[in-house]
């Protein structure tokens, strides 16, 4: 099956918008597409749930999910005046509670937290485009999943050797990002009352609020974690 050009690819494609462009109702190749980045319906499209779930899958199992996303970035990052490759990141977790469809073994209990549900380990560049994504239980502690997704990040992404984290991380991460060339750095809070953006790491935090924005991605609704994943690209 071959997937048809993605009309949203045009020079005069607004990224900076929160929602996708809209495309032709019948413009079956989009249909997936509009699923990932506008959280949408799949009747809103225009062909059966049944095509657009099909065409969805193939791109999954395509792997092209992170081949769209990382287009899209590099494009708004080359739109902010940047270079496609970043030097420097940001490390943080968020756990989320997950639907009934989800099984038992798939989830775990944040005691921190007090949630029930996966946990959704991220690390964005500077500008809180997200670089790599990591979906675990929710036990799992932010240090093991921070490590793989350090893995994945020194991989993806050779440039980076600064990453930002907060005091929830335990110190072999510092070493695990030492052992890969990258300078791995607590930002701790301010000692003032009030709210107040923390420095370096608050745009991780606004991406984690961009992602509560959609209804799609206010739960994990998916049983597979790797389908979640897909829904954060």
């Amino acid at each position: 099956m071959t997937l048809q050009p993605i009309s949203f690819f045009s020079p005069d494609a607004d990224l900076t918008k929160r929602r996708c462009p809209r495309v032709r109702a019948g413009d079956l190749g989009n249909a997936p597409l509009r699923s990932i980045g506008g959280g949408l319906l799949a009747q809103e499209v225009g062909p059966g749930v049944g095509e657009v779930e099909g065409r969805f899958e193939a791109l999954c199992k395509g792997g092209l999910d992170p081949v769209v996303h990382d287009l899209l970035r590099d494009k708004t990052r080359r739109a902010h005046g940047r270079s496609t490759e970043p030097t420097a990141a940001v490390v943080d977790a968020q756990s989320v509670k997950t639907s009934a469809n989800v099984a038992e073994t798939s989830q775990g209990i944040d005691a921190g937290k007090k949630i029930k549900g996966r946990k959704r380990h991220l690390i964005t560049d500077t500008l809180g485009l997200v670089l790599a994504v990591l979906i675990t239980a929710a036990n799992v502690h932010d240090t093991v999943g921070g490590k793989l997704l350090l893995d994945d990040l020194a991989a993806a992404h050779p440039g980076v050797t600064k990453v930002w984290a907060d005091g929830g991380y335990q110190n072999s991460i510092f070493k695990h990002g030492a052992g890969l060339g990258i300078d791995v750095e607590v930002v701790h809070r301010p000692q003032t009352k009030g709210f107040e953006p923390l420095p370096k790491r608050w745009v991780i935090e606004r991406t984690f609020g961009w992602q509560m924005q959609h209804r799609r991605l206010a739960r994990d609704y998916d049983a597979l974690p790797q389908r979640s994943r897909t829904m954060i690209h």
